[in-house]
């Protein structure tokens, strides 16, 4: 695959071991278990070409603030994987947009005024009856609702872990969380094309998103972008944005290829909200994200 084109025959093969030890869908890990951090750069980039000195710079300047790592599989849901965990991990309460009374209605509303979105790609299937697009979505985002409710009750650290990593082994679940987050992104886009249109201040990186020959409307935006995303490709960086405006979460990334420049620790958005919860990802490629884990002690006061 083209991703595969950027990748060594070891990586790729250690990957399929790593994810794929067992036919059962249960063992399959969606995010694999924690190691150290600089113990997991140490396997990656052995070698001595600037490439891999400037990852071990920057896995060096993570280790700083996080002790560990956990790997996440490395598919086109994997943005959406690693934000979504993380934002659950860390979840105390329900985001108000979670709460609201007309949050499951958000399908039928948008599918009354967009007949467009009836060309909803849901989960590899596509053409289907309006009603059944409307109803398929809406169970994803009663199933989103839930989970995120049910993690963000439990008190104790190590059993909000533990539910999170039983959540990411159930494929089923997993991947309707995703078509929920698609749709929510859409949900915001139309959101963002209609302020500007109406002379509403929006984010800069809203025009960049409708500057696409690709996105220049909320229709095509579907067509061209989200649909594929998850099938046959990943999130771009403007989707970055765009993701976070929808959970109204900062995603924090350390970008260790862009080590030593002032890109190293990006902000999606980049002027946030304060009173938006952060979660942090890693990439070393703006297509694959890890997760680092366990913030260092000094950091935390």
């Amino acid at each position: 695959s083209e991703e595969d084109m950027y990748r060594d025959a070891e990586e790729i093969e250690r990957e399929k071991i790593l994810l794929c030890g067992t036919d059962s869908s249960e063992y399959k890990l969606s995010v694999a278990p924690e190691m150290d951090i600089m113990e997991y750069c140490r396997k990656e980039w052995r070698g001595n070409t600037p490439a891999a000195k400037r990852m071990r710079k920057g896995y060096e300047a993570v280790a700083q603030k996080f002790a560990s790592i956990r790997r996440v599989r490395g598919d086109n849901y994997c943005a959406f994987r690693a934000t979504l965990f993380q934002a659950l991990s860390q979840a105390t309460q329900l985001p108000s947009w979670l709460q609201s009374e007309d949050f499951t209605m958000l399908p039928e509303n948008l599918l009354s005024k967009y007949d467009w979105i009836k060309r909803w790609q849901l989960k590899q299937k596509q053409s289907r009856k309006l009603g059944e697009i409307s109803d398929e979505i809406k169970e994803y985002l009663i199933l989103l609702r839930k989970k995120w409710k049910n993690i963000s009750e439990i008190k104790g650290p190590i059993e909000k872990q533990e539910a999170c990593d039983k959540l990411f082994k159930n494929e089923e679940e997993e991947y309707s969380l995703y078509e929920a987050l698609k749709f929510l992104m859409l949900n915001t886009a139309i959101e963002l094309y209609n302020d500007d249109k109406n002379g509403r201040r929006v984010p800069v990186f809203s025009w960049l998103l409708f500057a696409r020959d690709t996105s220049s409307n909320p229709c095509q935006l579907m067509h061209n972008h989200l649909n594929h995303i998850g099938h046959s490709g990943g999130l771009e960086q403007v989707e970055m944005f765009l993701l976070a405006y929808a959970l109204q979460y900062t995603i924090q990334v350390y970008r260790l290829y862009k080590y030593s420049t002032d890109e190293f620790i990006t902000f999606y958005p980049n002027d946030p909200e304060e009173d938006w919860p952060v979660v942090t990802l890693i990439t070393e490629d703006d297509r694959h994200y890890n997760i680092p884990v366990r913030m260092c002690q000094e950091t935390m006061l």
